[in-house]
């Protein structure tokens, strides 16, 4: 049963298989600022094999959540959960701590991504269901959750957890999302 969890070292393999994926579909280009764009190109899929290594990229997710964790420039305090069902790495979701001003207008508190052979399966509800109360207990209500413009399957999950559209800017559909 899918569940949760702050990211393992126990789903490597699986989660080797899943940024593959991502990164057949087109992902991890030098466009792509998403988190798991930032991860294909930096450490990258051939750093992260590496045992040692991927359990120093788990540690520094872990990490995130803490003030004093050190990030880039614009970066804020985040906290990380994978989906996982048993030892297969299924997905991500990340909350963002607090807004600045890039985050406000295109990638708000919450960002979630599923690996293609695991989406359609109601995944991405699960993960943003389960991270709004988490995100009520940070002071964050409503959440800012943002979409491409033509992502329907995002916007359904969004809209199926209360997320009312605001607008949208820059090929960004907008929402807030009530976390209690």
């Amino acid at each position: 049963m899918p569940e949760l969890v702050r990211p393992t070292t126990g789903v490597h393999d699986s989660f080797l298989a899943a940024m593959k994926e991502f990164l057949d579909e087109g992902r991890g280009g030098p466009d792509d600022e998403s988190q798991i764009g930032r991860d294909l190109r930096d450490p990258g899929i051939e750093a992260l094999a590496d045992p040692d290594a991927f359990a120093a990229y788990v540690a520094r997710v872990n990490a995130e959540p803490l003030p004093d964790s050190p990030r880039p420039a614009g970066f804020v305090p985040s906290t990380t959960f994978w989906l996982v069902d048993g030892k297969e790495y299924l997905g991500r979701i990340q909350l963002r701590h607090r807004l600045t001003e890039f985050l406000r207008e295109a990638g708000g508190h919450i960002g979630y991504d599923v690996r293609r052979s695991a989406r359609r399966r109601g995944h991405a509800s699960l993960m943003l269901r389960e991270m709004l109360p988490y995100a009520r207990g940070l002071g964050i209500d409503p959440a800012l959750v943002t979409c491409d413009e033509d992502n329907v399957g995002s916007r359904k999950v969004i809209e199926a957890c209360g997320g009312v559209l605001e607008d949208v800017r820059h090929g960004k559909r907008r929402y807030w999302v009530p976390t209690g």
